[in-house]
């Protein structure tokens, strides 16, 4: 199942037309607190479909049966560009476990790529809801190998990806590749050029958030 929630009206759709604004993309602290908000915004709606149990709680004039969470996701990301959409999630899911992926494009002299994954930090994912982020959902190659990775450490429960910008191009990779997924997005994008970006995306989301890289 695909989530597009730019299909709503709301506030998320300021946030998505601020990062893809290449005049407000100049101040890096604006583009890391919209990815930051776009992920609260997707942490809220996630919720509504996560499990909730009852517990009692006592007040300081009685008692109260409120709802809360069964249990708690543990939070993905892809390092870099990921950190601030991922952050965002926290925020809400103040109390989850955090896992953080080392995957990126390794651009080889005939334009193709390769996709590298280096390293992986995770807690226990056996029977538990995971929750990936990755601002660009391109290709899908990288997250598709990274969930591939994620399982053999453990096969989730459920998987839930979460991306700022996706193409439908990526996001039909990722259902043949991994049926069970669901992908939950801010807007989804038609284009793909021929080096895998998106159009009309919003450019390198990691370039954006931390400065541009040098890569050997």
């Amino acid at each position: 199942m695909v989530i597009n929630l730019s299909e709503n009206h709301s506030l998320l759709s300021n946030w998505i037309s601020e990062i893809r604004d290449s005049q407000v993309q100049a101040d890096r602290l604006r583009f890391r607190r919209n990815l930051e908000r776009i992920g609260e915004i997707i942490a809220y709606e996630i919720s509504k479909e996560l499990p909730f149990t009852e517990q009692e709680f006592t007040t300081p004039l009685g008692s109260s049966t409120c709802k809360v969470l069964k249990e708690q996701p543990v939070l993905g990301t892809i390092l870099r560009a990921g950190l601030p959409l991922h952050m965002g999630m926290l925020n809400y899911f103040d109390k989850a476990d955090n896992a953080f992926i080392s995957a990126y494009r390794k651009h080889n002299r005939d334009g193709s790529f390769d996709i590298n994954l280096e390293y992986i930090s995770c807690p226990p994912l056996e029977d538990r809801i995971l929750i990936l982020c990755d601002p660009m959902l391109a290709t899908g190659s990288s997250l598709v190998k990274t969930i591939h990775v994620l399982k053999n450490e453990g096969n989730p429960r459920e998987i839930h990806v979460v991306s700022a910008i996706a193409c439908s191009v990526g996001i039909e990779y990722v259902r043949r590749e991994q049926p069970h997924v669901k992908i939950w997005c801010g807007a989804i994008d038609e284009e793909l050029t021929a080096k895998g970006y998106i159009v009309p995306g919003l450019g390198d989301a990691g370039d954006l958030a931390f400065g541009e890289k040098l890569q050997a």
